[in-house]
């Protein structure tokens, strides 16, 4: 075997060493119990609003899928996702913290939701205009919480206004504090006007679905900002 050979080789090698040692990592929920302390002050108390870039409520985390979590925390580890705080959080937690932060947030639920395969509530002309031309169904799933790839996002009763952040933040270019690099949602973002993507927010948000906020006992709800 050649030199050129030899070392195309050992790079497949080692290629495929890294693939599966990144396979091997497997989330702990209970061990994620000491990680939260930087999650729960924002995505623990209900009601908690960010001011930046603008004011909206933070995302329900709580019933998201695993995968998902996984990959919003390594896109914003990576720069594909801009905002700073999140940000300098990601670029300080190991693959096992995402991993286990990621299993942590997928169970960590109150009660039992089961979710109809249809919406809970029928859309207006336009908002089916909007989600036909959107095709949001074909990556999110039935009643917008089914996701056809675990790692898309569950968006079914979601907080419409950080709906209507995330859909901006994708038509943000050339910003190295705010946006999101996602080549399907930036495609479909970009024929939206923040009228529209107002509309797809509002709508989706007030959908029956598995998201939650849960309170830690220590918090009290309150409004604050980020």
């Amino acid at each position: 075997m050649n030199k050129r050979w030899t070392t195309i080789f050992a790079l497949l090698v080692a290629s495929a060493t890294g693939a599966v040692c990144a396979q091997e990592i497997k989330g702990n929920a209970k061990a994620a119990e000491g990680k939260v302390a930087m999650c729960i002050g924002c995505h623990g108390i209900v009601g908690y609003k960010a001011s930046f870039p603008e004011v909206y409520q933070v995302p329900k985390i709580s019933g998201q899928s695993e995968k998902y979590i996984d990959a919003a925390l390594h896109a914003y580890k990576k720069g594909d996702r801009k905002h700073p705080t999140m940000r300098a959080i990601a670029d300080s937690l190991s693959e096992q913290d995402i991993a286990d932060l990621a299993a942590y947030y997928a169970q960590h639920t109150v009660g039992e939701t089961k979710l109809a395969d249809t919406p809970s509530k029928v859309p207006s002309a336009e908002v089916a205009e909007l989600l036909k031309k959107g095709t949001c169904v074909s990556c999110h799933g039935d009643n917008f919480s089914k996701p056809l790839d675990p790692s898309y996002a569950k968006l079914g009763g979601q907080h419409p206004d950080y709906l209507y952040a995330a859909l901006k933040s994708y038509t943000v270019e050339k910003n190295t504090r705010i946006g999101r690099n996602h080549p399907i949602m930036v495609g479909m973002a970009k024929q939206l006007t923040h009228a529209e993507m107002k509309a797809l927010a509002n709508y989706i948000g007030s959908l029956d679905g598995p998201l939650q906020v849960v309170p830690e006992s220590r918090f009290r709800s309150k409004q604050a900002a980020n």
